[in-house]
């Protein structure tokens, strides 16, 4: 089986199970209601810049994993309770396109094609580039990696710290690009050293406080250790290429609040500002 195939396979089994495990209490009443896997800080900063931009618009924040927020969207498509998803990637919006209405925002209108959905089901709101992150001081001696390629070295078994695939959207992005640049084989080699955590949270933490030495995680999370002034953190841009993923904002089919409020909302998540 292809890992692709089998990431797939088992990241919908682990979409169905998070929404049987429930996330959380439905929304209640507001002017718009988005969905989010975004993190606290980054919603809050959006919030707070909408506020500003559009002060009659309340927005409401539920907050969950992607593949829980999906299957959510989804058990709820009969009386949706949200009006935008926004911080998921386009593999995943894709696999639940049947949740989501179009919409052309003018918002959209300076961003590349390849960054639309398809049938204007949805938009890139940010792209994030991926990175190995280094703790220098844990490296013990072992020279620092340059290139994807050398994560497969067994020197780093056990050494190298990854969110999980099946519950992780950026985790699925950096398992999908690696399978793209190494094929099968290296995958499987680089995967024989990694230790997965189930938190993407616990990659960029794990290594900042030196419980690992290499972490492949999101250029953000890892840089903002470097820019606090942490200076046994390196971000290393593997010289055999890198990639990056998309996360975008779309409206939920027949939202709770409307068209109206969901557009508007929409509009301000893709805007310069935010």
């Amino acid at each position: 089986m292809q890992p692709l195939n089998f990431i797939k396979r088992t990241v919908g089994v682990a979409m169905a199970m998070a929404c049987l495990g429930g996330s959380g209490g439905a929304a209640q009443a507001a002017d718009a209601v988005v969905y989010t896997s975004n993190n606290v800080q980054t919603v809050d900063v959006a919030v707070d810049i909408i506020k500003r931009r559009a002060p009659g618009l309340t927005v409401q924040k539920v907050a969950s994993g992607t593949g829980a927020l999906m299957k959510r969207i989804e058990a709820e498509s009969a009386n949706p309770l949200g009006d935008v998803v926004w911080g998921a990637g386009f593999d995943t919006l894709a696999a639940f396109k049947q949740n989501f209405q179009p919409y052309k925002s003018p918002e959209a209108k300076g961003l590349d094609a390849a960054l639309i959905g398809t049938g204007d089901l949805w938009a890139a709101s940010n792209l994030h580039v991926m990175v190995v992150m280094v703790n220098d001081k844990q490296l013990k001696g072992n020279p620092m990696p340059k290139t994807w390629a050398d994560l497969a070295n067994p020197i780093w078994k056990g050494k190298i710290v990854m969110g999980d695939p099946v519950s992780s959207g950026s985790a699925y992005g950096q398992v999908y690009g690696l399978y793209k640049l190494l094929g099968e084989d290296g995958l499987k080699k680089l995967a024989a050293n990694v230790v997965v955590s189930k938190s993407s949270a616990q990659v960029y933490r794990g290594v900042a406080d030196g419980e690992y030495p290499l972490g492949v995680t999101m250029e953000y999370a890892a840089y903002s250790y470097v820019a606090g002034g942490q200076k046994d953190v390196k971000l290393v841009y593997p010289a055999d290429g890198t990639f990056v993923q998309p996360e975008a904002v779309a409206i939920i089919k027949n939202p709770k609040n409307g068209a109206q409020a969901a557009q508007q909302l929409y509009d301000q998540l893709l805007s310069r500002e935010v």
